[in-house]
Formats: C-alpha cells, structure tokens, sequence
C-alpha cells in the first residue's frame, strides 16, 4: 500500500476530475455556500443575545 504511489493519485482523481467540469463547478459553489451558511449560523449561536429592555 505505501509503496504504491499511484494509490494518492487515485484517490485525488475524483475531486480533480469534479472540479475540471461544468457541474463540478455548481457542486463546489454549492458546498461553499452551505459551509458559509454553516459558519453563519454557528457564529449566530455562540454570540450571545441582548436582551431587550421593555
């Protein structure tokens, strides 16, 4: 297995080859907009809310 060096290769084929094509492109969009909206909404989680004087 480490002495392969076509295993690595193989392996990092399929993202490379994803992100040469057109849909590749809208699935890499895709993935940076929820990792965005995931970021969003940790952050909205953790900082804390005001309270609102009545």
């Amino acid at each position: 297995m480490y002495n392969n060096p076509m295993i690595p290769m193989a392996a990092s084929a399929g993202s490379a080859a994803l992100a040469m094509t057109g849909a590749g492109q809208a699935f890499w969009s895709a993935l940076a907009g929820f990792a965005l909206l995931a970021l969003g909404l940790a952050i909205k989680r953790i900082v804390p809310v005001r309270a609102r004087k009545s």
